[in-house]
C-alpha cells in the first residue's frame, strides 16, 4: 500500500508539472518594450537557458539574429501557490494524510476539473494574455488528459504534446505545436553496443488492457506470449515492475512498443535509452525532433493490419541481421541525449529550438488576428493543419 500510495504521489508531482507549467515567450520580432512577467531567462537554441534576467533589466537585454545565432527571450509566470504546491497538499488531504507539516492551510476538497477552470480564469485575466490572445504562450500539456477540460481555450498557444491522440483538428497541429517524448521511467543503459547479452528477441512490460486504439495490445498478447526467446509480460507501474522492465529491456534485442489509449507511449523512450530497437505499432503516432532524427535508423514500424498476422512479427524479426541491430543500435546511442530531460544539451534544449522555429508563424498569426474583422468559427485556424492519420510503412 506504502509503495501505490508513493507512485501516486510521482503521478501527481508529475501531472502537476505537466498541466502547470505555462510560459509567455517573446522572439525577436516583438519589442522588448512589450515584454512580461516577474522572472524571465533567456535561451540560445545552441545551449541550456544562459542567464537570468529581470523586468527591470530586460531593456538593456540584447536579442540578436545572426546566422544561427538565434536568443528567444522566455519569461515565466509566478504562478498562485494553489496551482503549483498547493495541488499536492489538497491531494495530501483528500486522501486522508495526517501529516500536512509542509502544507498549511490547503483545501481538503480537490478537483481537477475545478482546478483547470480557475487556472484558465487566471491566465486570461493577465493583460500579456490579453494581448495577443495567447499566441505568444507556450503551454505544456504532456501528459494525454492535461488541460482536457479547457484546451479550447488555450489552443491559440504553443502546446508542447506528446501526441495528438485526444486533441482535435482545430486545437493542435505539428504547424502550431510541438511533438515531446515522455521522460523515460526506467535506467539509462551506458553499456556498449552489441547482441551477445540481449538474449531475448523482443520484450515488452506493461498494461494488457487498454482503450481506443491500445486495444491491439491484447491481441498482441495472444499472438506472442508463447513465442520462443518472446518475453510479453502485463505490468503497472510499481517500483519493483520498474526493475524488471530495465533488466529485461537492457538484455533484448528489440521493444515492441505498442498503441496504449493514445498512440504514444512513454515505452518508447524507455527503449532507446536501452539501446533496445523499438518494434512500433502504432499507426497514429507522432515523434518528437522529427526534423533532426530520422526514426527508420532507430525504429522499425508495422502498420497494425501487418502486425496482427500470425507469425508476421517473429519471422520478421529474426531475419534482422546481427550487423543491422548493431547499426540501429549506433543511432539511438548518437541521439539517447534528445531524451534525457536532465542532459544540458538534451530534452529542454530541443524543445526551446523547436519552439523558436514556431517565432516566424506567431508573428504572422498575431498580425492576422489584428487585422481580422470576423472569422468563421466553423473553419479550422490556418494553423491547425498537418497531424498524422495514415498509417506508416512497414520499414526495416
Amino acid at each position: 500500500m506504502a509503495r501505490k500510495s508513493s507512485l501516486l504521489k510521482q503521478t501527481l508531482i508529475f501531472s502537476a508539472c505537466t498541466i502547470l507549467i505555462i510560459y509567455a515567450f517573446f522572439n525577436t520580432f516583438l519589442s522588448s518594450s512589450t515584454a512580461a512577467a516577474t522572472a524571465g531567462i533567456s535561451a540560445k537554441t545552441s545551449s541550456l537557458f544562459a542567464e537570468q534576467i529581470s523586468r527591470e533589466n530586460l531593456e538593456e537585454f540584447p536579442v540578436k539574429v545572426t546566422g544561427n545565432d538565434k536568443k528567444v527571450r522566455v519569461f515565466m509566470y509566478d504562478l498562485p501557490k494553489k496551482f503549483t504546491t498547493g495541488i499536492i497538499e489538497s491531494h495530501a488531504l483528500a486522501r486522508g494524510s495526517s501529516d500536512l507539516s509542509k502544507y498549511p492551510g490547503s483545501d481538503p476538497v480537490y478537483s481537477d476539473e475545478k482546478m483547470q477552470d480557475e487556472l484558465v480564469e487566471w491566465l486570461e485575466e493577465q493583460e500579456y494574455w490579453r494581448r495577443n490572445n495567447g499566441r505568444d504562450h507556450v503551454v505544456f500539456a504532456g501528459d494525454p488528459n492535461a488541460l482536457y477540460r479547457v484546451l479550447d481555450r488555450v489552443k491559440n498557444a504553443v502546446l508542447l504534446l506528446s501526441d495528438f491522440g485526444r486533441v482535435r483538428n482545430d486545437q493542435g497541429s505539428l504547424i502550431k505545436d510541438v511533438i515531446v517524448p515522455y521522460s523515460h521511467r526506467i535506467n539509462v543503459y551506458n553499456g556498449d553496443i552489441g547482441v551477445e547479452e540481449r538474449k531475448t528477441l523482443l520484450f515488452f512490460m506493461g498494461n494488457r488492457y487498454r482503450k481506443d486504439g491500445g486495444k491491439i495490445r491484447d491481441l498482441l498478447f495472444q499472438m506472442l506470449e508463447k513465442e520462443e526467446d518472446v518475453v510479453i509480460r502485463h505490468g503497472t507501474q510499481s517500483r519493483e515492475n520498474r526493475r524488471t522492465a530495465t533488466r529485461g529491456m537492457h538484455t533484448s534485442k528489440f521493444c515492441l512498443n505498442p498503441a496504449g489509449d493514445t498512440p504514444s507511449a512513454c515505452r518508447l523512450f524507455d527503449s532507446i535509452v536501452s539501446l533496445c530497437v523499438p518494434l512500433i505499432v502504432s499507426d497514429s503516432i507522432e515523434l518528437p525532433f522529427e526534423d533532426v532524427i530520422d526514426y527508420r535508423k532507430i525504429a522499425i514500424f508495422v502498420d497494425t493490419e501487418s502486425s496482427l498476422q500470425p507469425g508476421y512479427l517473429v519471422r520478421m524479426l529474426r531475419a534482422v541481421s546481427t550487423e543491422k541491430i548493431l547499426e540501429y543500435q549506433k543511432e539511438m546511442r548518437a541521439v539517447k541525449r534528445y531524451f534525457v530531460y536532465g542532459d544540458s544539451n538534451g530534452t529542454v534544449n530541443e524543445i526551446w529550438r523547436e519552439v523558436a522555429q514556431k517565432l516566424p508563424l506567431i508573428q504572422l498569426m498575431i498580425n492576422r488576428d489584428k487585422r481580422l474583422v470576423k472569422k468563421d468559427s466553423t473553419e479550422p485556424d490556418c494553423s491547425c493543419l498537418c497531424t498524422n492519420q495514415s498509417a506508416p510503412i512497414t520499414s526495416l
